[in-house]
């Protein structure tokens, strides 16, 4: 692999990235000892089939459980029973396994070991309204808070305070059982209480911490959601909470490991890698124009060719009618901001294989990306504006495409400089 081909140089440390953070690779190493009872594997993700997949290829004893993933992101499993369900938005499917995983949960005992597997995407895929509200209800916030430009943080913390499953409240169910989660983290800083609003992890937010954030961003919520968050009747479990003193979280993949891979395959080609984190958030076109001026300043400094890598969750708040996602918009933010500049070439995509709602990891862009939008009677900026970025890079043939990838480390971005 060398800088003669960048776009090839580029998929290669997207590729590499994504298969640092495989479940059977990385599930195996993190497993613990088999418990003197059962032994129930419960969870959901992107990544949750190909994890119960790992964890069966692995355990040396009896097994059983329930997994939620995906519509397209199941894995074949004998002994663990695979879910498919909507993602973002919630439907009957995910919320009929949560029903279920909680009845599960309550039927250990204190010999048994319940291990929860959670990978980005849990929490839209493991909903079960808290008493009161309905799917329709959730559905109808979960819109709001995706359109509106909300970290993951502040979503997930309203999504804790409207469930009967998420916020440490699945933990609760399983006791007096052991409780085991292996989590892949998708969310900024590896927080286990963000990572699909942590089901079997204490939660430090409050009700009043989730109305603030949908006054923040001036979500005007279901009449029951609001009454719900109003009365603040069942507040989730904090980490005093008794059931966290046996209770344990262990990270087998996280974000700052896929950068590293990438960063690997740079350094073979020659390429010296600058890693900006992992954990980068902000509006992804306003961090696009930050990254291009990054860019021109390192093409006209470095000596060798140089590639900016960088991780995180950026959020786009949605005002067009247009389709695409933050990759994509990050993508044409960043032609736009380079403005044909040569020699500079990037990729930006979701590890998990998803962009938005379209069925693209991400895109790519090369200086003749703008030109060739025009060319084809596109109007970049225009389309920037209504948030339809997919259609220029589809028009282009510059969408990126993986299919399901089992996995989410958050979105991988890479900014190739060359001399």
């Amino acid at each position: 692999m060398t800088v003669d081909n960048p776009a090839e140089l580029l998929r290669a440390m997207f590729d590499a990235a994504v298969a640092a953070a495989d479940p059977l690779k990385c599930v195996p190493p993190h497993l613990p000892e088999p418990p003197p009872g059962r032994t129930v594997a419960i969870g959901a993700g992107k990544g949750s089939a190909a994890m119960a997949r790992a964890v069966e290829d692995n355990w040396p004893g009896e097994l059983s459980g329930l997994v939620v993933t995906r519509y397209d992101y199941g894995m074949a499993c004998g002994r663990i029973e695979i879910v498919e369900a909507a993602h973002p938005v919630p439907d009957a499917a995910g919320r009929d396994a949560a029903q279920r995983m909680l009845a599960i949960a309550r039927s250990l005992g204190p010999d048994d070991l319940c291990l929860a597997l959670i990978s980005g995407g849990a929490s839209a895929l493991l909903t079960l309204p808290a008493t009161g509200l309905t799917l329709n209800d959730k559905q109808e916030l979960n819109l709001q808070l995706l359109r509106c430009g909300a970290k993951i943080s502040e979503m997930n913390c309203v999504r804790k305070h409207l469930s009967a499953i998420k916020g440490g409240r699945l933990a609760l169910a399983a006791a007096p059982a052991r409780v085991v989660t292996l989590m892949i983290s998708d969310v900024p800083g590896d927080d286990p209480g963000i990572i699909g609003s942590g089901p079997t992890i204490a939660d430090e937010t409050t009700f009043a911490d989730a109305r603030v954030v949908l006054e923040r961003y001036g979500i005007e919520p279901p009449a029951a959601v609001a009454d719900h968050l109003a009365g603040a009747a069942d507040e989730t479990p904090k980490l005093d909470h008794p059931v966290f003193a046996t209770a344990e979280s262990r990270l087998v993949a996280v974000p700052s490991v896929s950068l590293e891979a990438a960063a690997a395959v740079a350094r073979a080609a020659g390429v010296a890698p600058v890693v900006l984190g992992d954990a980068l958030e902000g509006e992804a076109r306003e961090l696009a124009v930050e990254h291009a001026a990054m860019a021109l300043a390192l093409k006209g400094a470095a000596p060798a060719p140089s590639v900016l890598l960088s991780g995180g969750e950026t959020t786009v708040t949605v005002s067009g009618a247009g389709s695409g996602g933050r990759n994509t918009e990050y993508m044409l933010g960043l032609a736009l901001a380079l403005d044909g500049a040569p020699g500079i070439h990037a990729i930006a995509c979701d590890t998990d294989g998803i962009d938005g709602s379209e069925d693209n990891a991400g895109a790519s862009v090369a200086p003749d990306t703008i030109a060739r939008a025009r060319a084809a009677g596109l109007d970049p900026s225009a389309l920037l504006e209504r948030n339809d970025t997919f259609t220029l890079f589809e028009r282009l043939g510059d969408l990126v495409k993986t299919g399901p990838t089992f996995t989410n480390v958050n979105d991988f971005r890479a900014v190739l400089v060359l001399s």
